[in-house]
């Protein structure tokens, strides 16, 4: 498996990571066990959790696996912190108060003594940013974690953390892990042509747009049963209805025509157009099963030519947002969604 270099650290991540959501809900500790062994014969590195997922239940089957191989080996851990774990209002946020609890807690379950790639999963209006980066730099000087990543920050948000932290000389904020897929290209307008600029490292969650991007869903028939809407009618049918629009019935259309030419699954395609992007370092799959993941996996195997990453690229396109970008590209000769595939790295500028 290829592996890259994660945005301004020194940390060498698989080009596919395991995100472990399932861990501990959709797949039980043998079944997880069995999905981290594969990842690791397959060439895996990366591997990435969160507190809240299953309420610390990841993180222990993790640390569970860890212990029957000795320990991380080469392997790179990351996991995040900031949702609430109890009902209490105090242990959730990213104030000092709380991560210092949170990695802790966090590195008792995962059995490892640092963690290689500390997240906060969501921006958090009441601490002040300061507060945070501080407390993160505290944590990488006691050897706690190696390096600080972010999770669902909005460009303005990234922007301020990077610079806070390099102006003020606190830990720099090496990763960004957003939603990014052929059905959600909004991280294209700003956050990835920030991530770029700044050499922060993306770390794509939902590759496979929550599932649509497999082709398990229909036009004219609403998810039931087995599938990941279909289980949660409540929250399934608004998803659903969300999605289902001519766009996204377009963008499947080409992805199925190009698995089909290729013999291979809808899921490897929609995986292999967000591994080439630029900026992205690893993208998290996420699987229930073993043969889920070796579907995922087989997309190590092949690659997209650029006339099929072109037509993937066309018909996903997300159209352009009235102001100011379209104002923009309108009257002042920039093109928003511009082809990040043919960017050119700036020159470095001294600060």
């Amino acid at each position: 498996m290829e592996h890259r270099t994660l945005g301004s650290s020194e940390l060498n991540v698989s080009s596919f990571g395991l995100g472990t959501m399932t861990f501990g809900a959709e797949a039980d500790e043998a079944t997880s066990h069995a999905i981290l062994n594969r990842f690791a014969e397959a060439g895996g590195t990366f591997i990435d959790t969160a507190d809240v997922y299953s309420h610390g239940a990841s993180e222990e089957i993790i640390g569970s696996w860890l212990g029957t191989r000795g320990g991380t080996e080469e392997l790179t851990i990351a996991t995040k912190a900031r949702f609430p774990m109890s009902d209490d209002p105090a242990d959730a946020g990213a104030s000092r108060q709380y991560l210092e609890r949170a990695v802790d807690a966090s590195l008792g379950r995962l059995g490892v003594d640092v963690i290689d790639l500390y997240q906060i999963h969501a921006w958090d209006p009441a601490t002040p940013l300061a507060e945070t980066l501080a407390t993160l730099t505290d944590l990488v000087a006691a050897g706690k974690i190696r390096h600080a990543g972010v999770s669902n920050f909005t460009a303005w948000q990234l922007q301020r953390a990077v610079d806070m932290a390099r102006y003020v000389d606190w830990t720099p904020i090496v990763s960004l892990q957003p939603k990014y897929s052929l059905l959600s290209r909004d991280i294209e307008l700003e956050l990835l042509p920030m991530c770029l600029e700044e050499n922060v490292g993306v770390i794509p969650w939902s590759p496979l747009g929550g599932g649509w991007l497999t082709g398990k869903y229909t036009p004219d028939e609403r998810p039931t049963g087995s599938t990941r809407l279909g289980e949660n009618p409540a929250r399934g049918i608004e998803a659903y209805d969300l999605r289902n629009t001519d766009r996204t019935w377009a963008i499947l259309e080409v992805v199925r025509a190009v698995a089909g030419a290729r013999d291979v699954s809808m899921s490897q395609v929609a995986l292999n157009w967000v591994r080439a992007r630029p900026g992205v370092c690893s993208v998290l799959l996420g699987a229930r099963t073993v043969d889920q993941l070796d579907d995922n996996l087989a997309a190590l195997s092949w690659e997209l030519t650029e006339n099929e990453r072109s037509a993937l690229s066309e018909v996903s396109a997300p159209g352009i947002p009235i102001y100011p970008h379209g104002f923009m590209e309108t009257y002042a000769g920039m093109t928003v969604w511009e082809d990040l595939m043919t960017r050119v790295e700036p020159p470095a500028i001294g600060r």
